[in-house]
């Protein structure tokens, strides 16, 4: 099987995978206790009131036609009508979105440079004091989740030292730039507005920490094991014994084939992040989809419940398949097989 044939063979699995989450989620959204039409409208609506939101969303059919209809809707590029916000479901998902890619964003590039340069010290002073606080700092990320983190960094660097902002996206005082992307970073810096950039970044610097703890903890763990099992092997030896550099025999001859594992994971937790944001976003007052996922389930918007877990399921299995293709661009002597 060629490199091309996997790769359309994943994306044929996704889509299959895609639409059994659809079917899932669509089945325990309903399963939900309340009445959609009565929580949206509120307990002084009347019966009549009621009755023709059912008719609206199609409640009173069964759940093989309202499937039906969604499906159909979903082919349309109409994910409905969302119950919370009064909107159609794509525009809260086009609002809120690139607020939560910015965090997650954030979070996996924080993950990578600290989680993989704490392995790589660990690693390389094996049993040694940077080793031991290596890995302390690895656990304690691994083993606290990622909401105590938000309320612990809110502590520390809000409250007790503050000098990073802890809610929303910006300061409301500035002007916000013009949308092209929805990433702040990214429209600051088109409009050459650095005032607001230098605030977004600094806004996202504590949930985009908390995200990552765990995955720091879990990619310098990973890091440490391959690398202390990379110089152990014998054409390390025989490089020492070559006179080459520390620094060569790191980077050339033991880092790349340590990565290659850690790379796995670092995609895993990527996409896991974005799922871990639910808790984080509501400590930080965060507008992405995560929080708005967190309200449309209270609300029990059945569209918006549904729109929000096939974005985390879209998400995830991109990032799946981007990972398989770095690690074939890693080591080309993996196969399609392996």
């Amino acid at each position: 099987m060629s490199t091309a044939q996997y790769f359309l063979k994943r994306i044929f699995v996704s889509i299959i995978v895609f639409f059994g989450v659809s079917i899932v989620i669509f089945c325990l959204a309903r399963l939900i206790p309340g009445d959609p039409a009565r929580i949206a409208l509120g307990p002084f609506a009347t019966k009549e009131m009621v009755e023709q939101l059912r008719e609206t969303l199609h409640l009173n059919e069964s759940i093989f036609i309202q499937y039906k209809i969604f499906i159909q809707q979903l082919f349309q590029g109409d994910l409905g009508l969302s119950t919370y916000t009064k909107r159609p479901v794509l525009t809260d998902v086009i609002t809120y979105f690139p607020a939560t890619f910015e965090l997650v964003l954030m979070s996996g590039t924080l993950m990578i440079l600290i989680g993989m340069p704490l392995g790589i010290l660990s690693g390389k002073f094996k049993n040694t004091f940077i080793d031991h606080f290596a890995r302390i700092i690895s656990l304690l990320g691994v083993v606290t989740p990622s909401f105590l983190w938000a309320i612990i960094l809110m502590l520390l660097f809000a409250f007790w030292m503050p000098i990073l902002p802890v809610s929303e996206r910006m300061n409301e005082m500035l002007d916000p730039p013009k949308l092209v992307t929805g990433l702040l970073l990214i429209d600051s810096l088109l409009e050459g507005n650095f005032v607001v950039f230098k605030d977004a970044f600094l806004h996202l610097i504590l949930p985009g920490l908390a995200i990552a703890m765990p995955a720091i903890g879990n990619v310098a763990r990973l890091t440490r094991t391959n690398l202390s099992d990379i110089y152990e092997k014998q054409y390390i030896e025989f490089a020492k014994s070559y006179s080459f550099s520390e620094y060569k025999i790191a980077t050339r001859y033991a880092l790349k084939p340590a990565s290659i594992p850690t790379v796995t994971i670092i995609g895993l937790d990527f996409a896991f992040m974005l799922g871990n944001a639910f808790l984080v976003e509501t400590v930080f007052v965060w507008p992405g989809i995560a929080k708005y996922g967190v309200e449309v389930i209270l609300a029990k918007d059945l569209n918006g419940i549904i729109a929000t877990a096939l974005i985390i399921t879209t998400f995830f299995l991109i990032i799946n398949m981007l990972v398989d293709f770095f690690v074939l661009l890693l080591n080309p002597r993996i196969t399609i097989t392996d």
